[in-house]
């Protein structure tokens, strides 16, 4: 069953978008009662769900989510009425209808319909969550310097057994490491700012050597790096076979980092990869 959706727009950055209503009293009261939860995280680029073999099947992407066993998931290259190429499909809402979770879509591309009247087309990131989604933005990253795509960091606060986390989801320039360390520069300006749990999730067309990657690694814990999976390859970049490491889960300091794992399958061009983490208690301030 669907649980709930929010579309935000990528022409404006959206201020705090509730996605379901809370008294003040059961807020306080979330915020009380948080405990320690483990958990597991998915960071996946699935292509308009465009396989290996050349195959569009969303199905194969639902199923390959479910069954990692994924509690809160970060999508990339996600289309929203686009094209032909993914049947102008909805695919942010199809997901969450078939894994039965509340989900937030973001649109870095925001085109006009090719017929009045029709949905706009849409292409971007998508966050799923087991858990409710208390509220979500996107930030337009600039790309004025280097001209190219529009990137974004779409960024939800996700109720985890009480405990509000900020739960990011990014997909950076495919282009120049200049124009990565631009977003990631903008990306640690915007996530330092928060107060609390964060975990950030994205494609980030960098290797771990890269400059952008270690300036990242040197505020938030790349998971698989500490985990010494730094091999755990993702993308088949030009290959028969995944030969890159560019996808990565960041935690902050307060997050225990237990697992990670790549999961094998060719129905996009990026393999999945989870990690499994605990979220430790804290004592949150009443709001009333």
């Amino acid at each position: 069953m669907l649980k709930k959706s929010v579309i935000v727009s990528s022409v404006v950055l959206m201020s705090m978008i509730p996605m379901f209503s809370l008294s003040s009293e059961s807020y306080a009261s979330d915020f009380k009662k948080g405990k320690e939860t483990s958990i597991k995280v998915m960071e996946y680029n699935i292509h308009h769900a465009e396989g290996m073999d050349d195959i569009l099947n969303l199905n194969r992407i639902g199923d390959v989510i479910k069954s990692s066993g994924a509690d809160i998931i970060g999508l990339q290259e996600v289309d929203n009425h686009f094209s032909t190429r993914s049947n102008f499909e909805d695919q942010a809402k199809w997901l969450a209808n078939y894994l039965g979770m509340h989900y937030q879509f973001a649109a870095n591309l925001d085109n006009d319909p090719l017929n009045a009247g029709e949905p706009r087309r849409q292409y971007g990131t998508v966050i799923l969550s087991k858990y409710p989604i208390l509220s979500s933005e996107n930030h337009l990253l600039d790309n004025t310097q280097y001209p190219a795509e529009q990137r974004g960091l779409a960024k939800t606060v996700i109720n985890v057994n009480g405990n509000h986390i900020n739960f990011y989801n990014t997909h950076l320039d495919n282009k120049t490491s200049e124009a990565r360390d631009i977003q990631v520069n903008e990306i640690l300006t915007i996530v330092n700012q928060d107060h609390g749990t964060s975990i950030l999730v994205g494609d980030f067309n960098a290797t771990p050597d890269s400059p952008e990657i270690i300036k990242m690694s040197a505020q938030y814990h790349d998971t698989f790096a500490e985990l010494g999976l730094n091999d755990a390859y993702t993308s088949y970049y030009y290959s028969d076979k995944p030969n890159r490491r560019i996808d990565y889960i960041y935690t902050s300091d307060d997050v225990k980092i237990k697992a990670g794992k790549v999961i094998d399958t060719i129905a996009a061009d990026h393999l999945p990869i989870t990690a499994e983490l605990v979220i430790n208690k804290k004592e949150h301030p009443s709001h009333g």
